[in-house]
C-alpha cells in the first residue's frame, strides 16, 4: 500500500515518522542536478578541446570518459560529502537516507548512482519513475537495490531553548569535540523528536513518561560515547535536555 509517510523504528524501540518525497520533487531536484552537470560538462567539453589540438581520437576518448564520471560522480560524492543529498535535493529541501534508519553507507550511495542508468529508461527517467510512482515507499530501481528511500527534510524552526532550559547546566558540553560529533549524528528528525518529548512531557502520566525518555536516552546514548563522568547523576530526562540544548542552542 502506498504511503506519503515512513515509519523507522529504530532499534531501541523507538519510532520515528518520516514524510516520503513524491516522484514530482524528486524529479525537479534530477532537473536541478542535471543542469549543474551541464555546466560540468561545458568545462570538460573546452578542456577536451586542448586534446582535439593533440589527437582527435584522445579528444574524444577523453569526452566520453568525462562525460560518464561526471554524471555518476556528480551523485555519488555530493551525497556522500552531504550526508544523502546533492544541490538539486538540498535546494528542494529533500534527502536520501536508508530505509531501515541506520546510517546512510558509501556502497548504498554508489549502488543507487550506478542504477540510475538503468532507471533513466528508455529516457527522462520514466522507468524510474514508473517504479517509483507505483512502490508503497517511492523507491525508484536504484533505491530498492540500494535499501534507500528520499525523504524530505523540512526546515526546523529554531526553538527558544532558553526558555525551555533556563540556566541549565550542562555536563555534555565539558567535552566540546563530543558534542560537535553529536549535531553531525544526529538527524533532524532524531532532533525533532527529543524536542518535542521535552515540549510535552507534562502530557504523559508517570510511567509511560519515565519509559519515553528511558527509550530516547538509550537511542541517543548509541550515537556517541559520553564519559561516565557527564552521565553521572542525571535521570534520563535530563540527558534528553542536556541532548536538546547541545543541538539546539545557537554556539555562542
Amino acid at each position: 500500500m502506498k504511503t506519503d509517510t515512513l515509519l523507522i523504528r529504530t532499534p531501541e524501540g523507538v519510532v520515528f515518522s518520516q514524510q516520503l518525497a513524491g516522484p514530482a520533487t524528486r524529479f525537479l531536484a534530477w532537473g536541478i542536478d542535471l543542469g549543474c552537470i551541464g555546466v560540468v560538462m561545458i568545462i570538460l567539453n573546452l578542456i577536451t578541446l586542448l586534446f582535439v589540438l593533440l589527437s582527435p581520437g584522445l579528444g574524444e576518448a577523453f569526452d566520453i570518459l568525462g562525460y560518464f564520471v561526471i554524471s555518476i560522480g556528480y551523485g555519488i560524492a555530493c551525497e556522500w560529502l552531504w550526508r544523502g543529498q546533492t544541490v538539486g535535493k538540498r535546494v528542494l529541501h529533500i534527502r536520501v537516507v536508508d530505509a531501515e534508519g541506520l546510517r546512510l553507507q558509501f556502497n548504498q550511495i554508489v549502488t543507487r548512482n550506478l542504477l540510475r542508468a538503468v532507471d533513466a529508461l528508455p529516457g527522462m527517467y520514466f522507468l524510474g519513475g514508473l517504479v517509483c510512482w507505483f512502490n508503497g515507499k517511492c523507491q525508484r530501481l536504484g533505491d530498492i537495490a540500494a535499501n534507500t528511500v528520499v525523504i524530505r527534510q523540512p526546515r526546523l524552526t529554531e526553538p527558544d531553548i532558553d526558555q525551555l532550559l533556563p540556566a541549565k547546566y550542562n555536563s555534555l558540553r565539558l567535552y566540546p569535540h563530543l558534542a560537535a560529533r553529536l549535531r553531525q549524528r544526529v538527524s533532524p528528525g532524531e532532533a525533532a523528536a527529543a524536542l518535542q518529548s521535552l515540549l510535552r512531557r507534562d502530557e504523559f502520566e508517570a510511567i509511560p513518561r519515565v519509559e519515553l525518555f528511558s527509550e530516547l536516552a538509550r537511542h541517543f546514548r548509541a550515537k556517541v560515547d559520553f564519559p561516565a563522568e557527564a552521565l553521572d547523576g542525571i535521570t534520563d530526562e535530563q540527558y534528553i535536555r542536556n541532548i536538546v540544548d547541545v543541538v539546539y542552542r545557537a554556539r555562542k
